[in-house]
């Protein structure tokens, strides 16, 4: 079996290293990363273990090689780029998006019929050049066909991802499973990297009273997309998130926090900026979630 990765940061490289106890795998990554792993290996720590992983990879895909499995693990903003790039590898794969976001797997689907959606919330924090600390994790990866469905080649992934030890799930509605993560990332991400605070913080009466406001909104453009979710009402999924998922990353600083620290570009646009570009479409009023969208913009100027 062969699997390669694009656009491979701390998740795509973090992943590489565990199926490349299983399988072979090439993961297409920055420079310097790849100049690490080839040196002394990837060094990878936290919940899924202590590893040295050594595996190939480089600025490119290796020429005319054919892979049984694509991951797209970029930011969301390089998908389109990352999709047109590597064209020829990507038609005669399945490719896995596993992203933040809404919107990537209907761009990965211009280039190929074979998409496979994927979920996965669980912590990455880089620690130095080809080495990647796992902080916390939320739930298993979740795999299945994009927009709905299984079948075998899902199935065989999901079979491969678990003998290399990560808990991973297949899930008929992962369309339902994406927006489910994209609830999470709205009413977390964002907020924890404006006030520079793990998650744990963002239990403070103040800040739910805003998470409330974006989760309610991004409800609403759920139902009127017709997208099914694993909770019956905005009210049942916040005492999930209240009870569950946010004790279980108390730790962990958002992506757009460690974004904005190493002054880069954010995936704001498609994470709080798809609820808004979605509920425009439906004449849906979504204030806070545009607000957190324009302060996060605020931000990332700062940088420039």
């Amino acid at each position: 079996m062969k699997i390669a990765f694009l656009g491979a940061g701390a998740v795509g490289l973090s992943v590489a290293g565990m199926l490349s106890r299983v399988c072979d795998v090439y993961a297409v990554c920055r420079k310097r990363h790849s100049d690490a792993i080839q040196s002394r290996g990837l060094i990878l720590t936290g919940i899924w273990g202590e590893h040295n992983f050594r595996f190939p990879c480089g600025e490119t895909l290796p020429p005319d090689e054919k892979f049984d499995y694509i991951f797209i693990t970029s930011k969301s903003q390089d998908t389109r780029e990352i999709c047109r790039t590597n064209s020829e590898a990507i038609k005669n794969s399945n490719v896995i998006s596993l992203q933040n976001g809404i919107g990537n797997e209907e761009i990965i689907s211009e280039f190929t019929d074979r998409v496979i959606g994927g979920m996965i919330i669980t912590g990455f924090e880089w620690k130095g050049d080809g080495e990647v600390h796992v902080s916390v994790q939320a739930a298993p990866m979740r795999l299945g066909r994009f927009p709905s469905g299984l079948d075998d080649d899902v199935n065989s992934l999901a079979d491969i991802i678990q003998k290399a030890g990560i808990d991973v799930i297949t899930d008929e509605n992962i369309r339902g499973a994406l927006w489910g993560k994209t609830l999470y990332n709205c009413a977390l991400n964002p907020i924890g990297a404006i006030m520079q605070v793990p998650y744990g913080e963002l239990l403070n009466e103040n800040a739910w009273a805003v998470i409330k406001n974006i989760v309610h909104e991004a409800f609403e453009v759920c139902r009127a997309e017709g997208v099914t979710l694993e909770w019956s009402s905005p009210d049942e999924y916040l005492q999930y998130l209240h009870d569950k998922q946010i004790p279980s990353t108390a730790e962990h600083h958002s992506s757009m926090y460690q974004d904005i620290s190493a002054g880069k570009k954010t995936e704001i646009d498609f994470i709080n900026g798809a609820v808004v570009e979605k509920g425009n479409l439906h004449n849906i009023e979504t204030p806070v979630n545009r607000t957190i969208v324009n302060m996060i913009k605020f931000r990332e100027s700062l940088n420039k």
